[in-house]
C-alpha cells in the first residue's frame, strides 16, 4: 500500500474518550489526545498505567471498550492502514526455529510492497550476527535486534515500540537508538516509544505522552511542556507551602533540610528569593510520576480535533 504517506499537519494517532477494560479493571479511561505525524513520541508511565494497552489498540490488536482511536484518520486494523503500521511488543515474538535469514525472508514475503531488505540486513549485521543463526539460540539482546530489524524493514509510517531496548546494554542501546532515529528522519516515520529508561528519552523524543492511572497527564511537544514548568529552589523553614506559590500550580515540592525544591507551572513571575531554572525532561517526568494528582496539561498540538467519541 503506497497511498499512506507523511504530510505536514496530518494526524498520526488521535484518541477521544478512549477507554479499555479487562474484565472489571479499566486499563485506560477517558483518554483524549492527538499525535501529529512525523514525531518521535515518548510514551511514559508507571507499570500498569495502560501504555501497552494503548499500543495494542493503535496496532489494531484489540478494540476499545469505549470512545474512539484512529490511525491516520482510519480505525486501527483498517486495510488502508494496517500494512504500514509496525508494532514491536515487549515479548518480541519470533519463531525460535527460524534462522535470521528465514525471519527476514518472512518479513519480505508478508510485506511485498514496502519491505526494505537492505535496512533490515544493516541492523542485523551491525550486531555481528550470522544470517544462519537460529533465533532460539540468540541472547535476549540479539533477539531484540532481529525483532527491531523486522519492524524497521517493513518501512512503516507508524512504528509502535513497547520497551524495545530494555534488555540491551548501554552501548548497543545507543547504537539501536541511532538506527531508529535515522529511520524516522529518512522516511518521516512517526514513532511511539514506550520506555522506563527516562534518561534515554532526552534528546531522542520531540513529543511526550505521559499516562498515569489509565489517563493522559501530559501531552505535547517536549519543548513546550518543559517551557510551561519552572524548577524553583530556595530556603524555606515555615510550615506549609511558600505564600509566593499561591498564584501558581505546584506539581510537586520536596523539602531537604531547610531547602525546598518545587516544580511549578507558573502564571507569571514568582516573588521571593528563589533560584529558577527550566527542568530537564527527566526531572519533569519524575515529578509528575510522583504526583499523579497534579492537574493534566495538553499542549495545543495534542488537543483532539475530532468531535464526540463514538463507540
Amino acid at each position: 500500500m503506497t497511498g499512506l504517506t507523511f504530510q505536514p499537519g496530518r494526524t498520526a494517532v488521535e484518541a477521544v474518550g478512549l477507554g479499555a477494560r479487562y474484565r472489571r479493571r479499566w486499563a485506560l479511561r477517558d483518554c483524549s489526545f492527538r499525535l501529529p505525524a512525523g514525531r518521535v513520541c515518548a510514551l511514559v508511565g508507571p507499570n500498569g498505567a495502560g501504555k501497552s494497552t494503548l499500543l495494542s489498540l493503535a496496532a489494531g490488536l484489540r478494540r476499545p471498550t469505549e470512545g474512539s482511536l484512529t490511525v491516520f484518520g482510519a480505525r486501527p486494523g483498517d486495510p488502508a492502514v494496517r500494512p504500514r503500521v509496525a508494532f514491536l511488543s515487549q515479548d518480541k515474538p519470533l519463531y525460535p526455529r527460524f534462522t535470521i535469514a528465514d525471519t527476514l525472508r518472512m518479513g519480505r514475503e508478508l510485506n511485498p510492497g514496502s519491505w526494505d531488505q537492505a535496512a533490515a540486513e544493516r541492523l542485523v549485521s551491525g550486531g555481528g550476527l550470522s544470517s544462519h543463526a537460529r533465533v532460539g539460540d540468540l541472547s535476549g539482546g540479539q533477539r531484540s535486534r532481529v525483532a527491531l530489524a523486522l519492524a524497521i524493514g517493513k518501512r512503516p509510517v507508524l512504528l509502535l515500540l513497547d520497551e524495545p531496548m530494555a534488555d540491551l546494554d548501554p552501548l548497543v542501546r545507543h547504537e539501536m537508538t541511532a538506527a531508529l532515529m535515522a529511520q524516522a528522519a529518512e522516511h518521516a516515520t512517526t514513532v511511539v516509544l514506550a520506555s522506563h529508561v527516562l534518561a534515554d528519552l532526552d534528546g531522542v523524543c520531540d513529543y511526550l505522552l505521559l499516562i498515569a492511572d489509565g489517563r493522559v497527564r501530559l501531552a505535547g511537544e517536549v519543548e513546550d511542556l518543559l517551557a510551561a514548568h519552572t524548577l524553583l529552589v530556595g530556603r524555606h523553614e515555615a510550615d506549609g507551602p511558600p505564600r509566593e506559590f499561591a498564584a501558581h500550580t505546584v506539581v510537586e515540592s520536596r523539602v531537604t533540610g531547610r531547602q525546598l525544591t518545587a516544580l511549578v507551572r507558573t502564571e507569571g513571575p514568582v516573588g521571593g528569593q528563589w533560584r529558577a531554572s527550566e527542568p530537564s525532561l527527566e526531572e519533569l517526568l519524575l515529578a509528575h510520576l510522583r504526583a499523579p494528582d497534579a492537574p493534566p496539561l495538553l499542549a495545543p498540538s495534542a488537543e483532539p480535533r475530532a468531535g464526540k467519541a463514538t463507540a
